[in-house]
């Protein structure tokens, strides 16, 4: 009778244990650096454990948020740049959870990639344990998975999942925007996490090498110019909204810009005027708009233009609202204010973008 030949291991499929486990093992410290409240900051177990009691809440609703990064983690493969990926999967979620007056808890990651590089992917994580660490929650934990025939070698992707909570009676939006209120902007830190696929298309379009100095920032590769991480703003936000009471709503400036985003946090009948000539336009946005030949309508529907969170103030209680904002450290520009807007658009503009 022939001998048999040697049965099929899981690492000749193309998923390598070991690879794994050495990843957890390069992360661990990463991950106990996030440590808060209500979390010890440990991993390897079957699910994370939060102690809400412990984080002092009294009367606390939960508030949970999820995204990802979009076609912005092509860049991060393609130049090799892995480090700061990460801080922008924990943006695009604590941002989203800030704007309904929540503080982060915690946050879990879904790394996916067809063949685990363990450095690679600790960097990766490294950058999601230093976003936590910015907007003050812990990493609970996360999920590797390796999958040949799903993804390329080398191609990877990121899901970001992050729970908070607030006192049920500090929830925003709160319904009492009426026409006149305030809006100011809070600055972006460039092009953020949205819009990456216009983005690479007028990259590839013109020629340009990631790796080639960015034509609006010469001191940076244009990988290094477009992977800026999307800016946190948790930590200033929180400290601001207790110390004013004339905040009523925040809106994260993410895909769909202005037009989409503020119509989601005003009462029905309520709308936004903006001026645009109130804000500076990082050079970012022009070189893309001319690149692109990119209409202005379109930029403001897919890029912030410089603007990544919108904050709206009780007209009487905006001075208040204004230093609250200053003394959190943020740089806020009153961009325009509330309308009634009927039946009508939910967002007028005023004015042109400095492109």
């Amino acid at each position: 009778m022939p001998a048999r030949n040697n049965g099929l291991t899981y690492a000749q499929a193309g998923v390598d244990i070991d690879a794994g486990n050495r990843l957890v093992d390069l992360i661990r410290p990463a991950v106990r650096a996030t440590r808060r409240r209500g979390a010890d900051g440990e991993i390897g177990g079957f699910g994370g454990v939060f102690d809400l009691k412990a984080a002092g809440f009294a009367d606390p609703v939960l508030v949970a948020a999820n995204d990802g990064v979009g076609t912005k983690i092509k860049i991060a493969i393609e130049s090799g740049i892995h480090e700061t990926i990460g801080v922008d999967l924990v943006a695009m979620c604590v941002n989203d959870l800030v704007v309904q007056g929540a503080e982060p808890l915690f946050f879990l990651d879904y790394y996916a990639a067809g063949k685990l590089e363990p450095e690679a992917a600790a960097a990766v994580v490294k950058g999601i344990a230093d976003g936590c660490v910015e907007a003050g929650c812990a990493l609970l934990g996360g999920e590797t998975a390796e999958m040949p025939g799903l993804y390329a070698s080398g191609d990877y992707d990121l899901a970001g999942f992050a729970v908070g909570a607030a006192e049920r009676a500090r929830l925003l939006p709160k319904g009492d925007v009426k026409a006149g209120d305030i809006l100011f902007g809070l600055p972006s830190s460039g092009v953020h996490s949205n819009g990456f696929s216009l983005v690479r298309r007028i990259v590839s379009t013109i020629g340009l090498a990631w790796d080639a100095p960015a034509p609006y920032d010469a001191s940076r590769s244009l990988a290094q110019a477009l992977l800026e991480p999307t800016r946190i703003y948790v930590k200033p936000l929180l400290a601001a909204l207790k110390a004013s009471e004339h905040i009523l709503a925040l809106a994260h400036v993410t895909g769909g810009g202005f037009p989409d985003n503020l119509p989601r946090v005003l009462p029905k009948g309520r709308g936004a005027a903006l001026d645009l000539t109130a804000f500076p336009v990082p050079p970012v946005f022009g070189w893309l708009a001319r690149e692109g030949s990119v209409a202005s309508d379109e930029m403001l529907r897919t890029f912030n233009c410089g603007i990544g969170m919108v904050v709206v103030a009780e007209r009487e209680g905006a001075d208040n609202a204004l230093a609250a904002l200053r003394a959190a450290g943020l740089e806020p520009v009153a961009i325009g204010e509330i309308i009634e807007a009927g039946d009508g658009p939910r967002v007028v503009t005023l004015g042109s973008l400095a492109l």
